[in-house]
C-alpha cells in the first residue's frame, strides 16, 4: 500500500457505521422523476425581522415535509443581515421538533470555523434527538467575508488549506475509532448513539469534488452560483469516485435556483430582489433582501445590468409547467441523482408559493 492510499484508508469515512449509506440515497415522491430537496436561507426581506424570517423557515419546513421534498438543509453564513441561519446546527434541532420524517441537514457547515469535535458534538446530539433524519453537509469556505472569518477562526491554525485533515478528524470522531498512538485516542464525541450522521462534501470547484470522489461520499455541488463549474466537477467526481462502505457508486445533488409564479414576468420580477441582493453582496454592501418594487426602481449602471442578466440566466424560473420542464431538463443534462432548489426571493408567501407550485408541477403531489 502507498503513502498515498495508507492516508486516504486513514481519513476515509463511515467505517464504523455502515447503515449510513442507506440514509444517503433520495425518495421520489408522488410521480416525480426524481428527489426534490430544499435549501433554505432563512431569508431576511426589508421589512421583516430575523424572528419572522425563522419563523417563515420553521413554517417552510413543515409544508415541505407535507408537499414531498426528500430534504431540507440550512446553512451557514455570517454577517449577511439578508441570511438569518448563521448556526445549522441550532436551527436544526428546532427544525427536527416541528417535524417528524423530513431529512434535515446543513448545506453546509463551513468546517474551517470550526473545532471537528465541537461539530462531532453538535451533530452527534441532533442524531440523538432525531435518529436517522441528519445530515452533515461540510464546506471549506468561510461563508463570510475575510474580517469576520478571522473573527471566527481566532485561535485556530487551520484553514481552508487544512480541510482535508480536518475532515479525517471529525469523522474519526463521528466513528469512535481513531488509531491506537492518536493524540485523541481516549477522546469520544459525546452524545454518540447506534448510528451517526452521513458526511456529504459541499462544493463550487473540483477541489471537493475530487476529495468527496476519492473518500467515496456524496457530493452536493453549488449550481445556484457557480453554473460555469458545473459539468467539470461532476465529472471530476465520477471519474474521481473509489467505492467506500458509505457508498458503492457516486451520489450527487446540485443547488438549483428556482422561482415559480402565475407567469415567467411575475417569476422573473421576484428572482430580480435576490439578484439586487447578490450585487449589493459581491460590492461588499449586504443588506435584507430587497422588495421587487426596489429591484425594479433600482438606477442599474451597464455594469451591474450585465450582473443582474447573468445572474438571472442561472434562474430556472416561470410559471409552474416551465419551473418543473427546466428542473428536469437540468438534472437529465448533468445527470445528477437529486435537485435541491432554492428560491432566495423577497416574502414569504411568495416563497411558500413558489416551493409549493413546484412540488405540485415537478409531481411531487401526485398521486402515485
Amino acid at each position: 500500500m502507498t503513502t498515498e492510499d495508507q492516508q486516504e484508508h486513514r481519513t476515509a469515512p463511515g467505517t464504523g457505521d455502515p447503515r449510513t449509506g442507506e440514509a444517503i440515497r433520495g425518495t421520489a415522491r408522488g410521480t416525480a422523476p426524481a428527489p426534490l430537496s430544499i435549501l433554505d436561507l432563512a431569508t431576511v426581506g426589508v421589512g421583516y425581522s430575523p424572528g419572522q424570517a425563522l419563523a417563515a423557515t420553521t413554517e417552510l419546513a413543515r409544508q415541505a415535509e407535507q408537499w414531498g421534498y426528500h430534504r431540507f438543509w440550512v446553512a451557514e453564513h455570517h454577517g449577511m443581515p439578508g441570511v438569518a441561519s448563521s448556526t445549522p446546527a441550532v436551527l436544526l434541532a428546532h427544525l427536527g421538533a416541528n417535524t417528524t420524517t423530513l431529512r434535515l441537514g446543513s448545506g453546509g457547515v463551513m468546517l474551517p470555523n470550526h473545532a471537528p469535535l465541537a461539530i462531532a458534538e453538535q451533530f452527534g446530539l441532533l442524531e440523538a434527538l432525531h435518529p436517522g433524519r441528519i445530515d452533515l453537509g461540510l464546506g471549506r469556505a468561510p461563508g463570510t467575508d475575510p474580517a469576520t472569518a478571522r473573527a471566527l477562526r481566532r485561535g485556530h491554525a487551520e484553514g481552508a488549506d487544512d480541510f482535508p485533515l480536518q475532515l479525517s478528524e471529525l469523522t474519526h470522531f463521528l466513528d469512535g475509532d481513531f488509531p491506537s498512538g492518536h493524540p485523541y485516542e481516549r477522546l469520544t464525541a459525546v452524545p454518540k448513539g447506534e448510528g451517526r450522521p452521513p458526511v456529504w462534501l459541499l462544493g463550487s470547484s473540483g477541489f471537493s469534488a475530487q476529495l468527496a470522489g476519492r473518500l467515496g461520499l456524496p457530493f452536493a455541488f453549488a449550481h445556484h452560483f457557480s453554473s460555469a463549474n458545473t459539468l467539470p466537477a461532476l465529472d471530476l467526481y465520477r471519474t474521481s469516485f473509489r467505492p467506500s462502505v458509505v457508498l458503492s457508486e457516486p451520489y450527487a445533488l446540485i443547488g438549483v435556483s428556482a422561482v415559480a409564479a402565475d407567469d415567467e414576468t411575475s417569476a422573473r420580477r421576484l428572482a430580480r430582489s435576490a439578484a439586487l441582493g447578490m450585487l449589493r453582496l459581491r460590492r461588499g454592501n449586504p443588506g435584507p433582501i430587497p422588495t421587487p418594487e426596489e429591484a425594479e426602481e433600482y438606477p442599474y449602471s451597464p455594469v451591474e445590468a450585465d450582473f443582474i442578466d447573468s445572474w438571472l440566466d442561472n434562474v430556472v424560473l416561470g410559471a409552474p409547467g416551465q419551473v418543473a420542464d427546466g428542473l428536469e431538463s437540468l438534472r437529465k443534462r448533468t445527470g445528477v441523482d437529486e435537485l435541491m432548489v432554492t428560491s432566495h426571493i423577497h416574502g414569504h408567501e411568495a416563497r411558500f408559493r413558489s416551493y409549493g407550485l413546484i412540488a405540485e408541477a415537478y409531481g411531487l403531489t401526485a398521486t402515485t
